[in-house]
């Protein structure tokens, strides 16, 4: 009779060692290594979606914001070309339509507080899709004192996050410093972007009232540094004076 073979079973696989512990001096070494190359086991945040409004206190880089735009008069300008303009930064109030009711209570508002608006050196702008012909006429009826400007692509307005889809314009009001420093933005009605800028200055003008206070109290003390010495010399001639009348 043949002999019959049995197959034997194949040697189990040894179990996966066991993770080595990482020592603290290692943990300490990884983390430091992490934090230079700025990679870390933990996912990056996702980044802001386009159209995004900018949050107050948020930094933007000034080069290219928005694109390119056009003044009520057709001068081709640029977000970065009018701050660098300005003394302190720049308002923009943005409106839906020209000539419109709501619009046209917005722009007066902004019209008839222009002067205390500006006295900190913000400069003041419309901002809407309307063409130079529309925001002209708008212009010269109501006798507005700053210029409007035109962004028939919504570009500027979609980069400050006021575009309302698919092809509108939220009426809202957004503030940049010289430094490309986000100090206002929010949507609102008509008198309500007033308030904001109206707030703004005041805190504004607080701040710089505070600092001039400060620094006249620093330029005194220096003026009486400076006084110390003469006065001493004064003093000594004095005595020294006392001395030989007395002899």
């Amino acid at each position: 009779m043949p002999v019959e073979l049995r197959k034997r079973k194949a040697p189990a696989a040894p179990p996966p060692p066991a993770p080595k512990r990482q020592s603290k001096a290692s943990k300490v070494a990884t983390k430091v290594k992490e934090a230079v190359t700025g990679k870390s086991g933990a996912t990056a945040s996702p980044a802001a979606k386009p159209g995004a409004r900018p949050s107050v206190g948020a930094q933007i880089d000034l080069e290219g914001f928005g694109g390119e735009i056009e003044t009520n008069d057709g001068e081709k300008t640029t977000l970065k070309a009018l701050v660098e303009q300005s003394q302190s930064g720049v308002v923009l109030f943005t409106y839906p339509k020209a000539s419109t009711p709501g619009c046209t209570t917005q722009a007066c508002l902004f019209r008839d507080s222009y002067e205390p608006l500006t006295s900190g050196g913000l400069a003041i702008y419309g901002l809407s899709k309307d063409s130079p012909k529309a925001n002209t006429t708008f212009k010269e009826k109501q006798k507005l004192p700053y210029p409007l400007l035109c962004d028939p692509s919504a570009t500027l307005i979609a980069a400050i996050g006021l575009k309302k889809q698919p092809s509108g314009t939220q009426r809202g009001v957004f503030a940049v410093d010289k430094s490309g420093k986000v100090l206002l933005s929010e949507p609102g009605g008509p008198a309500a972007t007033v308030e904001a800028v109206k707030k703004l200055v005041a805190s504004t003008g607080a701040s710089a009232d505070a600092a001039d206070v400060a620094e006249a109290k620093e330029e005194e003390e220096a003026e009486e540094k400076e006084k110390e010495p003469a006065a001493a010399a004064v003093n000594g001639d004095s005595t020294e004076e006392a001395k030989k009348d007395e002899a």
